[in-house]
């Protein structure tokens, strides 16, 4: 370490030629605003010199471009994208995300440990720096049957991983306020660390307690006045674009140079079929743009404030000592990435090519005890003031709604008129035979069946369909293929994605799990769905811990007092 000490300095001080320089570009300080031509020395994965002009061994021509900091998504689920983290790797690094800070909750509520095993494995090879925080939470509730139960020895069996930060989103937010012993034990354990928030809709005294608890960030707030009392309060408040969750129009009136450190962004799920569309965190600084913020408030929440947010003091900012981490781009405003350069390293197909990479973990995890029928679909009793969960397009909160619905034979129907689909969730860890049944409003589904086998938190297949028959015939057809998503109509399979890792991703590359996803939005389309993204819609009606109604296997949950409706 003293001899690379040695030569870094001796390359800032242009005493010997730096190992690589990006020559002539217009570097944007995040200081000042301003942007300034230079060369950029790096030596190793470091940046060793700016703000002058260097020789190097090998150089990059930056023909005047624009020099920004790697983007750093502080909070995302690697396997909501629907890939593994190398196809995750490919896909994003190009759009300059160099760093992601992903929680592996999903894939540890179906495998528990392995999961952690899985990920730091994967992490130690991409190109990108993949950090990992650890699931806090698994399973979420006691509301549901989860894959895996991980107590707070589990997690401290990874806390000193060099690729772990902290403690990932702490959801358990009744369990925080009440002094649950085994959510005490967890955060007293990882106190002297990084610990995420899970807070949505959180105001007033409950939060002051859910802070002073030591959680320090939150990704789920949806409004600005609740985004203003959470950083007013402490915590830095990750602004969400995700393929579900679209929390930027609606926070960004609050970004600007001043508040610009107590903000950053991240996608949390974003699938590639809205990447190839739109982008991932470029998109993110480019709408921000778009929707009045100032450039060197949207750069500094993508980079310098995110990486202060979770402790990575080496980088954020192109200054020498820093991680050489570096976004070329065509234009600021439009945040037109040409070129990246992770740890010093120019991305290309060449550097992805050279990546060893792990088999994929948790094949043939779908289990059910038996193949369900259509009477298993059967929802018996009185339609009179049924509970519905009612959708909220661009957010995973749902409405609580009493609505009346057609009975037959002593079973409470579909109502396609009244925009209500059946929806059930089956549990498919092999523990039961658990199936809870009940309603949703704003699908559009006008006839046949929609299933997914990744249904958060704990992952268990979740149908929404206007018949039982279609309904039975999705779900084991997930369990027949190892999960992923079905689209079945008159007992036809019409469209699929197939993700046999966990039931949560595919081992395909990322361009085919795009195609696919194409396919599945025309299938769901043409059977009346109006959502743009029905299957990951469908993924958090299992979520009890968002407001305000939801289903897990046990059955209709009211989050609010956290039981069986």
């Amino acid at each position: 370490m003293q001899k690379t000490i040695m030569r870094r300095v001796a390359q800032g001080q242009g005493h010997e030629p730096a190992d690589l320089v990006i020559r002539n570009v217009r570097l944007f300080d995040l200081v000042t605003g301003d942007l300034i031509p230079t060369d950029i020395a790096i030596c190793g994965d470091r940046i060793v010199g700016t703000y002058g002009e260097y020789e190097g061994v090998q150089t990059i021509d930056g023909a005047g471009r624009i020099a920004v900091p790697g983007f750093i998504d502080t909070h995302l689920h690697v396997e909501s994208s629907l890939v593994t983290p190398f196809e995750f790797d490919r896909c994003v690094l190009p759009h300059g995300v160099t760093t992601a800070i992903c929680d592996p909750h999903e894939m540890a509520n179906v495998l528990g440990r392995a999961a952690f095993d899985y990920f730091l494995a994967a992490a130690e090879r991409t190109i990108m720096d993949l950090r990992v925080n650890l699931s806090s939470c698994v399973p979420a509730t006691s509301m549901e049957t989860s894959g895996a139960v991980l107590n707070v020895d589990d997690l401290l069996a990874y806390r000193d991983h060099p690729k772990v930060i902290g403690l990932a989103e702490f959801m358990n937010i009744p369990g925080v306020l009440n002094g649950d012993p085994g959510c005490v034990e967890k955060l007293a354990a990882f106190a002297n660390g990084h610990i995420d928030g899970h807070a949505p809709l959180m105001r007033g005294k409950a939060l002051n307690g859910y802070l002073a608890a030591g959680i320090s960030t939150d990704h789920e707030a949806t409004a600005a006045d609740e985004a203003l009392e959470k950083i007013r309060k402490g915590m830095a408040v990750l602004i969400r674009e995700g393929s579900v969750c679209k929390d930027l129009e609606a926070l960004v009136p609050l970004l600007n140079v001043a508040t610009s450190p107590f903000f950053a962004f991240c996608t949390d799920d974003r699938n590639p079929l809205e990447i190839a569309h739109e982008g991932h965190l470029d998109f993110l600084i480019r709408r921000a743009i778009e929707l009045g913020v100032e450039p060197l408030a949207a750069y500094r929440a993508a980079s310098l404030s995110a990486a202060t947010a979770f402790g990575l003091k080496d980088r954020g900012q192109i200054a020498p000592g820093k991680r050489a981490d570096i976004v070329l781009l065509d234009d600021l405003e439009r945040c037109q990435v040409s070129d990246v350069i992770s740890a010093g390293r120019l991305v290309n197909d060449a550097l992805f090519a050279g990546r060893e990479i792990i088999s994929p973990v948790g094949l043939e995890s779908v289990k059910l005890p038996h193949p369900v029928t259509a009477q298993d679909m059967r929802i018996e009793g009185n339609g009179a003031d049924r509970p519905v969960m009612g959708l909220i397009p661009g957010q995973i909160i749902t409405d609580f709604l009493r609505l009346d619905l057609p009975e037959k034979d002593g079973c409470v129907l579909a109502d396609p008129a009244q925009d209500i689909a059946k929806v059930c969730v089956v549990a498919r860890h092999g523990h039961n035979d658990n199936i809870g049944r009940g309603f949703v409003r704003g699908f559009g589904l006008t006839d046949g069946a929609l299933a997914s086998s990744v249904g958060h938190d704990s992952h268990n297949i979740c149908v929404v369909g206007t018949n039982d028959a279609d309904m039975a015939c999705a779900v084991n057809h997930l369990e027949k293929t190892g999960g992923g998503f079905v689209a079945v109509r008159d007992g036809k399979i019409l469209a699929e994605l197939r993700l046999s890792v966990a039931g949560l991703m595919s081992d395909a590359p990322y361009e085919q799990v795009r195609d696919d996803l194409i396919v599945l939005r025309k299938a769901a389309r043409d059977m009346g769905v109006v959502l743009e993204e029905p299957f990951l819609q469908l993924a958090f009606l299992p979520l009890p811990v968002i407001p305000h109604l939801k289903i897990t296997d046990f059955g209709m949950i009211d989050v609010r007092t956290m039981t069986i409706v």
